[in-house]
C-alpha cells in the first residue's frame, strides 16, 4: 500500500486537507441556511402582522373572513416554496460536502 513514510505523510495530509475543505464548505451552507430561515421568518411575521391589522380593520363578517382567507393561502404557499428551497440548500450542502471527499475515497481505493 505505502512503500514509504513519506507516502504515507502525503496520503494523510491529502486526507486531511479533503477534510478541512468539506468542514469550510458545511459551514458555508449552514450560514446560508440560517440566513434564509432568518429571512424567511422576518417575511413571515411581517405579513402576519399585516394580516392581522387589515383584520382588525375589517368593518363585516364577510370582509374578516376574505382577509383571514387570503392570508392562509398567501402563508401556505410562503411555506411550501420556502420548504423547496431549504430542501434544494439542504441538497447542495451534502453534495458539497462530499466533493473534497470523493477524490480521497478514490484514492483510498486505489490503493
Amino acid at each position: 500500500m505505502f512503500t514509504n513514510v513519506e507516502d504515507f505523510q502525503k496520503f494523510g495530509k491529502e486526507q486531511m486537507d479533503a477534510a478541512n475543505k468539506a468542514a469550510a464548505t458545511y459551514t458555508k451552507n449552514l450560514q446560508t441556511l440560517a440566513a434564509e430561515a432568518s429571512d424567511y421568518s422576518k417575511k413571515s411575521l411581517e405579513q402576519g402582522t399585516a394580516a392581522l391589522e387589515k383584520l382588525f380593520g375589517a368593518k363585516s363578517l364577510d370582509k374578516a373572513i376574505e382577509v383571514q382567507s387570503d392570508y392562509a393561502k398567501q402563508a401556505y404557499e410562503g411555506f411550501v416554496a420556502q420548504a423547496t428551497k431549504m430542501g434544494e440548500i439542504y441538497t447542495a450542502m451534502a453534495k458539497d460536502a462530499m466533493k473534497p471527499l470523493e477524490g480521497a475515497l478514490a484514492k483510498v481505493q486505489a490503493k
